[in-house]
Formats: structure tokens, sequence, C-alpha cells
């Protein structure tokens, strides 16, 4: 078995950040036998709740699927490349959704944006519940909005997986380098246009 210590997957920072932000990476081992409790989800949701919004819209919205049920096999065989090969040891898969236009047509620009800071927010504190995510964009969308009978107006932009970090050596070739890799980031000089 080898279980990656994760103290090694730290992120280098160039300056002080908050711990669930240093120790945020995205596995793609999971552990097949841990679970998400009932309160485990609730409080991801809640982080999600209170992300900020434009006009306080809140244009986000979750398909929770637990490891076993219909709907996490739904969303599995909706995954594309090797989203499929490792994805199905996750905890929990969460389907996410942004309200693109409203239920009287009017269109909502700031959705996506919207929706990505709520994910955030569901991130950072899975990493601080001792949790870890990966975001998925490999994915069938069509299928899911069938699926779970998404009305027009509501767009998937992503899917989460969500676990505790498990057996690095179940994962197939290359899956399994790209899981012990070196993480990297682009420098600051490199992301930022301009700063007065």
């Amino acid at each position: 078995m080898t279980l990656i210590d994760t103290t090694t997957r730290r992120a280098d920072t160039d300056a002080p950040l908050i711990t669930p932000l240093v120790e945020r990476w995205s596995p793609r081992a999971y552990d097949r036998t841990a679970e998400l409790t009932d309160a485990d989800v609730r409080t991801l949701l809640e982080a999600a709740r209170w992300a900020p919004s434009a006009m306080n819209l809140q244009p986000w919205r979750f398909i929770v699927a637990r490891r076993g049920s219909a709907a996490f096999a739904a969303i599995h065989d909706a995954l594309m490349g090797f989203n499929q090969a490792w994805a199905d040891s996750a905890a929990a898969l969460i389907v996410n959704v942004a309200e693109t236009v409203d239920e009287a047509g009017a269109p909502r620009p700031w959705a996506k944006y919207d929706l990505g800071q709520a994910v955030a927010h569901m991130t950072v504190q899975a990493q601080h519940d001792g949790l870890h995510t990966h975001q998925m964009g490999g994915f069938d969308g069509a299928r899911l909005a069938e699926a779970f009978g998404l009305r027009d107006g509501l767009e998937i932009v992503s899917i989460t997986a969500i676990g505790k970090v498990g057996d690095a050596s179940a994962l197939p070739e290359p899956l399994r380098e790209r899981e012990i890799a070196p993480r990297r980031r682009k420098p600051l000089d490199e992301i930022v246009i301009a700063a007065a």
C-alpha cells in the first residue's frame, strides 16, 4: 500500500497563506472505504451556501451523490477519459450547476463565476475538515442533464470528487506518476497583469 504522505503535498508559497490553502491539492487516489456522513455533506453545502454572489442571487445548484447510490453511478458513467479510472473510489461526487438563466428567462451573466466561488468555499471547508477534493471538467453534460431532469438555464460546469486520500499504487499509469509528481504553479509575475 502506498498511502500518499500529504505533508509532502503542501504548497511552497511565496507569501503566508492559511493552512487549508497550503495543504489543498487534488488527489486521484481516494480511500474506497471512507464515507461522508450526512453532517459532512451538510457542512460542505453550508460552506458553499455562504459564498458571495452578484446581487445575492446564489445561482448555484448541486447534485450530491455518495458512492454506492444510483445517482453516483449515473454521474460516474457520464465521466470521460481518465476521470472514470479513478473517480469511483471517491466518497461522493458533486455535480456543480450554474443557473445561467432564471425561470423567467432573464440571463444571469455572473452565474458561473458565482458558482466557482461557492465550489471554492466548499473545497476549502473540505480541506479544513480533513477531506480532499478534485475538480473535473471531463464529462457528458447532456447525459447528466437528462439523467437528473435539469431544466433549460441550468448548466453543469464541473464535477467535484470528495473523500479521504487513498492508495496511490491503485491508480493506473500514468495517473500514478501524476499523483506523486511535484506540485507547480506559475510565478506571480506571470499571472499579475498590473499591480499599482
